[in-house]
């Protein structure tokens, strides 16, 4: 089964500039078409990058715009353990996308041991390497394996682990269980990482959002530190890039959650994120207090 993000919206956006966005039409050329068993996959470029996509929504790929040059822009959450822990390993990532994230973990942790890459998609690893110029290397492994299974079956323990999925129609909704954050737990170092990516109504804490308050009451039970991004940088960036509209419109956000047992401090030497191109700081800012 799976979460639709759709679902978990309270409230209605603005008639105004959803009639806004459905007047624009963004002309795409499909470099790339299959339909998998897990998703109807695209690679497409347009005005703005180029992009994976699942049926009609983003999920990897790098922009090109004269707003912002990067990754897609909630990925860049994911490069806030680097000023937690600079001395990172060993790195799981569930979900390989286009995999430019891989290439900015060894551009800033210099003591990578490996990298290990779960994507239950026997298709987007080939596509990773074709459009986005991922390559393995002595230290990367990929394991083409449902998540679940992976931290069934293997012994390896891990400073950092980020999970991204989803597919056509949402996200597993296995993610939101206990069973799997006992998995997560189990696999992380005494000072380990875990950074996941899920969907939410923008108003994170409203009692409504039921879903997403057991899932961060879950967290609580299994982590000592959780830290709660909102993504309202993320999703800045995303409409004025796309829409040219400089606020977010639906009620819809990628809440990133960074949890560990260990108290990590955040550095202010952004000196290699800059190096790198990320503007690291407004995504900090969204840090919930």
């Amino acid at each position: 089964m799976t979460i639709n993000p759709q679902d978990l919206q309270l409230h209605e956006p603005d008639k105004t500039l959803c009639n806004k966005i459905n007047k624009i039409k963004i002309k795409e050329k499909i470099l790339f078409k299959k339909e998998s068993i897990f998703h109807d996959i695209y690679v497409v470029e347009n005005n703005f990058g180029r992009f994976i996509k699942f049926s009609d929504t983003y999920q990897a790929g790098c922009i090109n715009s004269k707003h912002y040059r990067g990754n897609l822009p909630y990925i860049n959450y994911f490069l806030i353990p680097y000023l937690m822990n600079k001395n990172i390993k060993d790195i799981l990532l569930i979900g390989l996308g286009s995999g430019i994230i891989i290439k900015q973990y060894f551009q800033l942790f210099d003591k990578i041991n490996r990298v290990d890459i779960v994507d239950i998609d026997e298709n987007i690893y080939p596509l990773a390497i074709e459009y986005f110029d991922f390559q393995l290397n002595s230290k990367t492994n990929f394991y083409l394996q449902d998540a679940i299974i992976y931290l069934k079956t293997t012994k390896k323990k891990y400073d950092l682990i980020v999970v991204d999925i989803a597919n056509n129609y949402g996200v597993d909704n296995r993610i939101f269980e206990v069973e799997y954050l006992n998995l997560i737990k189990s696999k992380l170092k005494k000072k380990g990482i875990f950074v996941s990516n899920l969907p939410s109504s923008r108003d994170i804490f409203n009692k409504k959002n039921k879903l997403i308050l057991k899932t961060i009451d879950n967290y609580k039970k299994m982590f000592d530190f959780i830290d709660i991004y909102n993504g309202e940088t993320s999703n800045k960036i995303y409409y004025e890039v796309f829409f040219n509209i400089k606020k977010p419109v639906y009620d819809i956000t990628n809440l990133i959650l960074i949890s560990s047992n260990f108290r990590h401090k955040i550095s202010s030497n952004y000196e290699k994120l800059n190096k790198i191109n990320v503007d690291i700081k407004p995504y900090i800012f969204d840090l919930i207090k």
